[in-house]
């Protein structure tokens, strides 16, 4: 989600108050003319593999683009598991997501200018006309103002830029007569009713046939809106005001730029996630580089790119600041409160915030940029993709990946500035990553949990709009591409504006109001294209050295430097820190060690007591670092015992013909039988049990001896029907809901739990799968008869040299062999179901990951637990999570704990079973946080 990179003269001072067009040239392009400075960091990367992977690239976008026009269009967007398209109002809800679906054909749009970048103009002429002759834009949807704009705001205005430049190059739309300009201007009316606010700043959601008018808008109520949300809308509202001439788009857009820029929070000159739109007041006070305000900083650098406008990059300048000064703590960018930016808001991150080292490449900072891409780039080897969201000693917390492009968007970047061949290597990875656990027969799947493997039915259209675009240009040369794309800038959704638009139709009334609200420091702002040399030293092995600190920053085991000072430092006779579950919180001795290591007791007036730890306040680094380990110790002490009940979801995975484990079910696991985390996964043919409920002696036992049971749930306790399943030969069984319709998409998973007696007897593994994902097993014994499966704690990588790539030979054929592949449950497994017959549906519970990949819990704010404070940052990022707490816990594991975090402590001393770590003073803004989503 940044600009195009590539430069002119970049080796060279621009005047402070040069001419536009040198501006541009120069202050944001200039990132190629560092290429050559790199080579000697890595082995070079040969023109042929370039090649190689790049027409790879072509190939995946092809089978992605492919399929969504053969199964999904007109359709918004392909579902790749069931291989048809994805209508709105067809499909079970996903709440806000939806709002991104209006009827308009989201991912031919979103795809327009990705064709031409491909080098595919014969595809976009067809596109083109597709749109043109299907399209319809006034439809009686309500859709997101945010996502519409992107999306097809965008798309059109990408589409048309590039129409007109193969127009002009003579050979390909001859016929085009601004007819997508035309859409977008239409399209631009339809949104502008949503800035009908006091304040200018667009009601996040408009009905694109009714506007916002009451009761047919069903819409327009809202008080809300996200930072980004408001503050995305320049450059496709201004392109559209530079193509048309007509400047209201551009007026609008910048008033709610404006608007933000006064609310913003004057001591830190930070913004908050979420604001009123009526009243300016900030609802969400948190603020970070994540989601809900990601792009809103990049539009504020890319307008002034784009428009030429010196009050946007010094907005930018301002609050990139404070974010270096408050958020980044290197290499992590960790949320903090507008009000008191010392104080950390979470202890996660989320994967939106991977655009960032790109931007801190057009800015210019690259050092930064390397450090926190370095940092993603390990979580991303640990778990194959960025998880939705993961915690500062990088577990996973959201465990879905929705293929999001902003980690392949930095790493072009990165290697447009420095040119080394290392972030080739990073690209590579990720094309195998995808084309390994991604692709599906009819495109490529969304993760639902990044730990199991299990897939999710959909392809969002940011997948085609950016992820191609972003993979092809890292591998092509210029001459690979047909036109300039230095002479272009890309919008948040990598949509192509051309910088000409800077010179064109300059008739906007422009209030700067930067200067009126805050005392500009001029060191901070660089008018100037940075000098190379400045930039990247005389040292080939530049980058490799910011890199190679984190490279073990992932890892669980402590640098070697500090485990070194400490043994010393035991070998001179120093006492080893005190351990977590050693502490009495009667004993004297134990409470100074505590001061010492700067953390404090907080007696509560319900008697429970509560720990803080302040690293400024400790005695010294060392124990700064002690304290911060014992703190993490706590932490994961009050949630052992969750871990303990609450098991991870388990993989169905179908491995015969033609699936070759492809196809990845999230099941539930049962308290009894096989423990498939601890035991050789169970690998069988599959029979169904007769009678199918298998709550009596089964009559086939000859179809189940050797192979995994189908039984269904309901009418007898699941350990009964394990046991026959077991004493008729079963070497597993698979329970599949009875409740018709029933999908791990809607509903969470849950632990099938035994029936009050000893469970030992049962040997074999029992799962469970929702009808859904069910219906897909059952479908595909109808069709194929044979059908094998593998039972896991995790989906097994796949072998390619079983696999066949050929086509289907018909549209039904390719419906089986997705065979209604299914969304899978991300969540950890909490919900225990014991009876079958009453009870057809589990209860629900708060979305979360497992236990051990969560924050802290109710009651306690998580927000520091392993951030704080800027002046130790190295140690708490590296080192803080470095104890190594299996034993312990394996040593704690038979002291009773309350599930509940919030333990009371008595008087008498004893030991702890669990405890709080409360990081700051404002719970209350944690409770509300910890329910939001990205």
């Amino acid at each position: 989600m940044s600009a195009a990179g590539g430069g002119r003269g970049c080796g060279s001072p621009v005047p402070q108050r040069a001419p536009w067009s040198l501006v541009a040239a120069t202050a944001a392009f200039c990132l190629v003319s560092a290429t050559s400075v790199w080579t000697a960091g890595a082995a070079p990367m040969s023109r042929e593999e370039k090649q190689k992977l790049g027409n790879q690239v072509l190939e995946m976008f092809d089978h992605a683009y492919g399929n969504y026009m053969e199964h999904a269009y007109p359709a918004d967007e392909l579902m790749p598991l069931t291989c048809r398209g994805r209508v709105r109002g067809q499909e079970p809800s996903r709440g806000d997501v939806d709002d991104a679906l209006g009827k308009f054909s989201l991912t031919l749009i979103d795809s327009l200018d990705t064709l031409v970048v491909l080098n595919k103009t014969k595809e976009f002429e067809e596109a083109v006309r597709k749109v043109l002759r299907d399209v319809n834009l006034d439809n009686d949807v309500v859709v997101s103002v945010f996502e519409t704009n992107i999306r097809v705001l965008g798309g059109l205005l990408g589409g048309h830029s590039l129409a007109i430049m193969l127009k002009e190059k003579g050979e390909y739309m001859q016929w085009y007569n601004d007819e997508l300009l035309q859409m977008a201007k239409q399209l631009g009316y339809k949104l502008l009713p949503a800035f009908n606010t006091t304040s200018g700043l667009p009601y996040p959601r408009i009905n694109l046939k009714f506007g916002i008018r009451k009761p047919e808008a069903r819409t327009g109520t809202e008080t809300d809106t996200c930072t980004a949300c408001a503050g995305t809308l320049i450059l496709e509202f201004a392109a559209l005001s530079r193509f048309t001439g007509a400047t209201i788009f551009e007026e609008y857009a910048r008033k709610a730029l404006d608007f933000l820029w006064e609310k913003r929070q004057r001591s830190s000159n930070l913004v908050g996630v979420t604001i009123n739109i009526h009243t300016g007041d900030w609802v969400r006070k948190d603020s970070g580089v994540g989601a809900g305000i990601d792009s809103y900083y990049e539009y504020l650098l890319k307008a002034y790119v784009l428009l030429g406008d010196d009050s946007f990059l010094e907005r930018f300048n301002t609050h990139y600041d404070a974010i270096m000064r408050y958020i980044s703590q290197p290499p992590l960018l960790l949320d903090v409160h507008i009000h008191k930016p010392m104080l950390n808001a979470r202890t996660w991150m989320d994967a939106l915030l991977a655009f960032f080292p790109g931007l801190q490449v057009l800015k210019g900072d690259i050092r930064p940029a390397i450090e926190t891409h370095e940092m993603l780039y390990q979580v991303i080897k640990k778990h194959n993709f960025l998880p939705e969201a993961f915690t500062t000693d990088f577990r996973v917390h959201w465990a879905q990946h929705p293929l999001r492009p902003e980690f392949a968007e930095s790493t072009y970047f990165l290697y447009k500035a420095t040119g080394d061949p290392y972030y080739l290597e990073v690209g590579k990875t990720l094309i195998e990553n995808l084309n390994k656990y991604a692709r599906v027969p009819c495109g490529f799947a969304a993760m639902k949990d990044v730990r199991t493997g299990s897939h999710e039915d959909r392809m969002d259209s940011f997948f085609l709009a950016e992820m191609f675009k972003y993979l092809y240009l890292l591998f092509a040369d210029k001459e690979d591409i047909i036109f300039d794309i230095e002479d272009y800038i890309f919008t948040t959704e990598a949509h192509l504006l051309p910088l000409w638009l800077s010179t064109t139709n300059q008739n906007i009334s422009k209030k700067n109001t930067t200067s009126e609200y805050t005392e500009l420091d001029d060191s901070n702002f660089d008018w100037t294209c940075p000098n190379t040399q400045i930039l990247f030293p005389n040292d080939p092995l530049y980058a490799q050295s910011i890199r190679e600190p984190l490279k073990n920053v992932v890892d669980k085991s402590c640098p070697r430097g500090i485990i070194r000072v400490r043994e010393e430092s035991f070998r001179s006779g120093a006492k080893p820190p005190l351990r977590a579950r050693d502490f009495m919180a009667t004993n004297p001795e134990h409470l100074e060690i505590l001061k010492k290591m700067g953390v404090s007791l907080i007696h509560l007036k319900d008697g429970r007591v509560q720990l803080v730890q302040h690293a400024v306040q400790a005695a010294s680094s060392i124990d700064a670092e002690d304290g911060l380990r014992f703190m993490q110790e706590m932490i994961e002490l009050s949630s052992q015992q969750q871990k303990e009940q609450q098991l991870p979801p388990r993989a169905v995975q179908i491995v015969s013909h033609p699936f070759f484990g492809r196809v990845v079910l999230t099941a539930g696991p049962a308290q009894f039988g096989l423990d498939l985390s601890k035991h050789k996964e169970t690998r069988g043919f599959v029979a169904s049990s007769k009678p199918y409920n298998g709550c009596s002696e089964l009559t086939n036992p000859e179809a189940v001896m050797g192979k995994i049971a189908l039984i269904q749930r309901g009418q007898c306790m699941f350990a009964e029907k394990a046991r026959n399943i077991q004493n008729a030969g079963a070497i597993g069984g698979i329970v599949i809901d009875d409740n018709e319709g029933s999908s791990s998409d809607t509903a969470p998973l849950f632990q099938m739990a035994g029936d009050g007696k000893d469970t030992d007897d049962i040997q074999i593994p029992m799962l469970f799968l929702f009808s859904k994902e069910g219906s897909i097993i059952l479908d595909a014994i109808r069709e194929y008869e044979e059908v094998e499966v593998l039972l896991s704690d995790k989906a097994k990588d796949r072998d390619p040299d079983l696999e066949t790539e050929e086509p289907p030979s018909s549209e039904n054929d390719s419906q089986n062999q997705s065979a209604e592949q299914i969304v899978s449950s991300s969540q950890e497994v909490g919900l225990v179901d014991q009876e079958s017959p009453e009870e057809s549906s589990p209860n629900s519970h708060p979305e979360s990951s497992s236990p051990a990949d969560t924050d802290i819990a109710a009651g306690v704010s998580p927000s520091e637990q392993n951030s704080n404070p800027a002046e130790n940052h190295e140690t708490t990022s590296l080192d803080g999570e470095c104890t190594d707490l299996d034993n312990q816990l394996q040593e704690q594991s038979e002291t009773e704990e309350d599930s509940n975090p919030n333990i009371s402590w008595g008087k008498k001393g004893q030991p702890i079973d669990a405890i709080l770590a409360d990081w700051n003073e404002d719970i209350e803004a944690f409770e509300m946080m910890e329910k939001d989503e990205l």
